[in-house]
């Protein structure tokens, strides 16, 4: 190296630096590759995505080979410095030459390749891959032999390289990844995927018809009555009892009991024979898994009973897909389901409604847990049945009784300021 003249050495010492910082900018562009998006660029055949991904499948050969790079260019740019500033100035300059490597390093060679492959990874890491793979076949033995004693120190340590966690991401850090999405996905489409993982966190019981609200065709009332019904009925779908709901005979699905009014001698057994076997679902079901369990037993409406087999509502497939996509129905933003907008512009909300609606009709936060509906939470905070006009802060909303019955409260008013602005135009 002595006899090297100095503008060599300056330009293999600029050379080195430049390898230097290659070699720190392929380190972070390569760990800081979103996986899922690598896996997708390697699909569509994206030139160096399919390398960077088989490199990254092996993290300590990757990073192996590139702090073996690393170390062995900045300690040949120290030599190459040392050189120079020795002949230009002597000993004394040797110390100067290291002090001002270290500082060109520092930002020529980390800080600045670094920050711009964490902000355009994919720039940097692509074509940095395409150069590591070949040269991490040439030196293979000193990666293995340097892998070798890691290993060995990990298991001093107690360290598995194994254990890893696949980078799978939970359910609560995919909906951070959908809502940050931003321009990539539609507002509408985001609130549909996560309104498919909430599913996990709702039950039946959470968006079913209660018990008493349920219609349904008593088989015990006159052949007229029960025509009319049929005639009248906005559902597909009703279940057939005799007297209550506790006994019932199963569903008939209304487009083929219109039928027996073009046939004059239809009677109750023609509308037995159309009536299908009902589907009981547990309470507590998970609307996720009910939404499985709906395409398995290839139906469409059930029964929710408790652990004792007691009824205690109806869920459709209808009401889990109105979670995903929202109401199929397009009402007016002033009568959405159980709020009513009145003139003052209060709302009058019936006590039916469920919590899980109400606070995606008000935009509140109301626990999930506990009762669900608005008639049960207020019953569980009072403990008892209220007169009309007491007002009562449910969490932190203000609730004013409206109209009571001996068992429940029917009706509650709310002030317009406790409404989202949507309601309010």
């Amino acid at each position: 190296m002595s006899e090297l003249p100095l503008s060599i050495l300056a330009t293999l010492l600029v050379v080195l630096i430049v390898l230097s910082g290659f070699f720190s900018g392929s380190e972070t562009g390569l760990m800081t590759l979103n996986r899922y998006r690598l896996r997708h660029l390697a699909k569509t055949k994206r030139r160096g995505a399919a390398q960077a991904q088989r490199l990254l499948q092996k993290p300590e050969r990757l990073i192996g080979i590139i702090l073996l790079g690393n170390n062995f260019v900045n300690v040949l740019a120290a030599l190459v410095a040392g050189e120079i500033g020795y002949r230009l100035g002597g000993n004394a300059a040797v110390a100067i030459a290291g002090g001002v490597l270290t500082l060109v390093l520092l930002i020529f060679a980390e800080v600045t390749p670094k920050t711009v492959a964490a902000l355009h990874p994919e720039r940097l890491a692509f074509p940095a891959a395409m150069i590591l793979g070949p040269l991490l076949r040439i030196l293979w033995p000193v990666v293995w032999l340097v892998n070798l004693i890691t290993r060995g120190l990990f298991k001093l340590l107690r360290i598995s390289v194994e254990d890893q966690s696949a980078h799978s991401l939970s359910s609560e850090e995919l909906r951070i990844v959908v809502n940050e999405a931003g321009a990539l996905i539609p507002q509408r489409h985001q609130k549909m995927l996560v309104s498919i993982l909430d599913l996990e966190k709702a039950t039946v019981e959470d968006i079913m018809v209660p018990r008493n609200e349920i219609a349904g065709i008593d088989f015990a009332d006159d052949w007229s009555q029960i025509t009319e019904q049929i005639a009248t009925s906005t559902h597909t779908r009703l279940p057939v009892y005799e007297g209550d709901i506790d006994h019932v005979l199963g569903f008939v699905h209304l487009r083929g009991a219109i039928r027996l009014f073009d046939q004059p001698d239809s009677d109750k057994s023609a509308l037995k024979a159309l009536i299908r076997e009902t589907y009981f679902v547990p309470e507590g079901t998970p609307l996720n898994q009910q939404l499985l369990n709906f395409q398995r037993e290839k139906s469409r409406i059930g029964l929710v009973v408790d652990e004792y087999g007691d009824i205690q509502g109806l869920v459709t497939l209808e009401d889990i897909l109105e979670e995903i996509v929202g109401e199929f129905t397009t009402d007016p933003a002033d009568t959405i389901k159980d709020v009513h907008r009145q003139e003052d512009g209060s709302f009058l909300i019936d006590g039916s409604i469920t919590i899980r609606d109400l606070n995606r009709a008000l935009e509140w936060e109301l626990p999930a847990e506990g009762p669900k509906t608005l008639n049960g939470r207020i019953l569980e905070y009072l403990e008892d049945i209220p007169d009309p006009g007491t007002s009562l802060m449910l969490e932190a909303y203000p609730l004013e009784i409206v109209h009571t019955t001996k068992n429940a409260v029917k009706t509650v008013r709310v002030e317009k300021q406790w409404a989202p602005r949507a309601l309010l135009k």
